[in-house]
C-alpha cells in the first residue's frame, strides 16, 4: 500500500455505495469506508470477503465445552472418585450446564481477541482519522495510491458523477495519523 491516499466524503449511502462500485469496476484498491451507521451491501461493494470470526467462536466454544467436559470428568470419575447416593462417577448430564457455560465464555473471549488481533487493536496504537465528520454525518471511502498510473484528475471526475462532496489527497503523517 502507498503511503498516499484520495479521500473522499459523501453526504448520501447511495452516493457511496455507487461510487464504490464505480471505483472498484476501475480496478483500483479502497482502502477503507467510514460511515456514521451500517450501509447494507458495503462489505460486497468492496468485494470483502465473509467473516472467518464465526469460525473463530465456534472453535472456542468446543474446545471450551470439550475441556470441561474432559476436567470434570477427570475430577469425578479419576482424581477423586466419591460415591454420594450411588450416582455413578461420570454422570454426563450433570456436566452439560457449566460445559456449556465453559463453552459461552471462552467462545467469547476467543472472538474479542481474534478481533483485537485482526483488526490490530492494541493499547497505545495511534489513531487514523481521515474525516472529522466521517462517523457524524459524512460517508467517507478511501482510495490507495499505490499504482503509478493512478490518476487523481481522472478519480475525481469518476466521483462526480456521484455527487462527492469534497475530495482530498492526504499521506500520513509522523505517528502515523493522516492529515
Amino acid at each position: 500500500m502507498s503511503d498516499r491516499v484520495l479521500v473522499a466524503s459523501f453526504e448520501h449511502e447511495d452516493d457511496l455505495l455507487a461510487a464504490t462500485r464505480a471505483v472498484r469496476g476501475r480496478g483500483l484498491h479502497i482502502v477503507d469506508a467510514f460511515t456514521p451507521y451500517a450501509v447494507h451491501g458495503l462489505d460486497k461493494a468492496m468485494g470483502l470477503r465473509s467473516s472467518r470470526l464465526t469460525w473463530v467462536c465456534f472453535i472456542c466454544g468446543m474446545i471450551g465445552a470439550g475441556g470441561m467436559l474432559w476436567f470434570e470428568n477427570w475430577i469425578a470419575a479419576v482424581a477423586w472418585p466419591i460415591d454420594v447416593g450411588g450416582k455413578p462417577w461420570n454422570s454426563l448430564p450433570s456436566d452439560v450446564p457449566v460445559a456449556f457455560e465453559a463453552a459461552v465464555l471462552l467462545a467469547g473471549f476467543g472472538s474479542v481477541f481474534a478481533l483485537f488481533i485482526v483488526s490490530r487493536l492494541f493499547p497505545g496504537r495511534a489513531a487514523r482519522i481521515v474525516d472529522l465528520r466521517a462517523t457524524d454525518d459524512r460517508f467517507v471511502l478511501v482510495i490507495d495510491q499505490a499504482d503509478a498510473a493512478f490518476d487523481v484528475a481522472a478519480v475525481e471526475e469518476l466521483l462526480q458523477e456521484f455527487d462527492v462532496v469534497e475530495t482530498r489527497e492526504l499521506a500520513p503523517s509522523k505517528g502515523g495519523v493522516l492529515g
